[in-house]
C-alpha cells in the first residue's frame, strides 16, 4: 500500500478571500503521521470540477487514507462527518456560476455513503485534547457533500482503493471571519490528531454521538 495520507481542502467561495479548510490543510502537507507521508492538495469549490480534480489525486498517489476538508460557517466546532447524499441542491451558486438544484451527484448510484472513517474513535481522540469536535450528521448540498459522497463512490466502486478509507470534516470560521470561530493554530491541531487516530483505529468506538434534529 502507498504510504501516503491525501488531505484536500478548497478555495476560497461565497465573496471570501480565504478559506480556512485550506489554509489549514496546507499546513499538513509533508508532515509525517505514523510513517505516512500528508500530501495536501486544494480542490476547486466548483460542482464536477472537484471531483474531477479529486478522481485524478486518488489516481495519482493512491493514498492509505483521504480526508476531505471543507468549511462550515455558523459551526463552533470541528465536525466530523458520518453520511454523504446522492444530491447537488445548491443554496448559492459554485465559483463557476454553477447552482444545480435536485441532480444527483451520481446518476443511479446509491442514496447514500456512510464514511468509512473511525469517526467516534476520532472524536474522543479530539476531545481528550481539548479540542471542540462533532459528529455531524449532514454535510450539506453543496460542493462539500458533492465531493464527500464522490469520493466515497469511487472508494466503494473502484478496486484499486479497496483498501483506502476516507470521508469529510468540516471545520469553522476563522476568527477574522466572524462567530463562531477556531483559531488555524487549533483546526490544523485538530486535523492532525483526526489523521493520527484514523491511522491507527481499524474497528471504531462505539459510542453515543448521534443527535435529535
Amino acid at each position: 500500500m502507498n504510504k501516503k495520507i491525501l488531505l484536500t481542502g478548497f478555495d476560497a467561495f461565497g465573496g471570501a478571500s480565504l478559506n480556512p479548510s485550506w489554509l489549514a490543510v496546507k499546513e499538513l502537507h509533508g508532515r509525517q503521521i505514523l510513517g505516512h507521508t500528508v500530501v495536501a492538495a486544494q480542490l476547486p469549490t466548483v460542482f464536477d470540477a472537484s471531483l474531477k480534480e479529486l478522481n485524478a489525486l486518488l489516481k495519482q498517489h493512491r493514498p492509505a487514507l483521504v480526508v476531505c476538508v471543507g468549511q462550515a460557517g455558523g459551526r463552533k466546532a470541528i465536525s466530523l462527518e458520518r453520511v454523504a447524499i446522492n444530491v447537488n441542491d445548491a443554496p448559492i451558486a459554485d465559483n463557476a456560476g454553477g447552482q444545480p438544484v435536485d441532480t444527483p451527484v451520481k446518476p443511479g448510484a446509491p442514496a447514500a455513503h456512510f464514511t468509512s472513517l473511525p469517526i467516534k474513535a476520532m472524536l474522543t481522540a479530539l476531545q481528550t485534547e481539548g479540542i471542540a469536535v462533532e459528529v455531524s450528521q449532514t454535510a450539506g448540498t453543496f460542493v462539500c457533500n458533492h465531493v464527500f459522497y464522490g469520493l466515497m463512490h469511487e472508494l466503494a466502486t473502484r478496486r484499486a482503493l479497496k483498501h483506502t478509507r476516507g470521508g469529510f470534516v468540516h471545520v469553522p470560521w476563522l476568527p477574522e471571519q466572524g462567530t463562531p470561530s477556531m483559531p488555524l493554530e487549533d483546526i490544523v491541531r485538530g486535523l492532525r490528531l483526526a489523521l493520527r487516530c484514523a491511522m491507527q483505529v481499524e474497528k471504531d468506538a462505539t459510542l453515543g454521538a448521534g443527535a435529535t434534529n
